[in-house]
């Protein structure tokens, strides 16, 4: 039986990075991958980036109306007429927008279509809140494993504090894609504390 695996992140962990290097191992051996992402991640449209330069189309968007479990089917099938190969893994970046309907049909791939599936993402929001997609990953998926970024101090980051004009801020909504107004820095919880004057989830001890 195939596995759902989980890799997650602060911001900056080389999430994106790993996954395309996995697909690459993949076709080095001449297996066919699919790559997927959420389209509520407008960065790059099609687009994987990664932050080192290497980017790469996606075979398909998850909207939060898709059947991810009938959208991979038909992909699958399309590459089967087309080159002749099976899909070897599913591969999803930016899993952390996924809904949790979509996680389980991952989980589904993973099991019934006997089909790898490698989801990368962030498990929390600037906020120190998880997301529903990785919150369900969380709870269903096969295999987790911890992709580890440094803060500014050293130290292991393991929050995601959001900048809106080079400041932190700690309200808002909980999806704002990274970009020319919005960016973020990886925090260890010593940093984000200090930033947010001990502010947890908009709330103080």
């Amino acid at each position: 039986m195939a596995k759902l695996y989980f890799r997650y992140g602060a911001m900056n962990s080389g999430k994106s990075t790993a996954m395309l290097q996995a697909a690459y191992n993949y076709e080095e051996r001449g297996h066919r991958v699919l790559l997927a992402k959420p389209s509520i991640d407008t960065k790059g449209d099609m687009a994987i980036l990664s932050r080192l330069g290497v980017t790469r189309q996606v075979d398909f968007l998850l909207a939060p109306e898709t059947d991810a479990a009938s959208a991979f089917q038909e992909h699958r099938q399309n590459t089967l007429s087309q080159t002749g190969l099976g899909v070897s893994a599913l591969l999803v970046d930016e899993a952390q927008f996924l809904t949790a309907a979509h996680v389980d049909d991952l989980l589904r791939i993973a099991i019934i279509q006997n089909v790898p599936v490698l989801a990368y993402g962030i498990r929390t929001d600037f906020q120190t809140v998880a997301f529903p997609g990785s919150r369900r990953l969380l709870e269903v998926a096969h295999s987790l494993e911890e992709l580890k970024t440094i803060c500014r101090c050293g130290r292991k980051a393991v929050f995601n504090g959001r900048k809106i004009g080079g400041f932190f801020v700690f309200d808002g909504d909980q999806v704002a894609i990274d970009g020319a107004q919005v960016t973020y820095e990886s925090l260890c919880g010593a940093c984000y504390l200090e930033e947010s004057n001990g502010v947890l989830n908009g709330r103080t001890h």
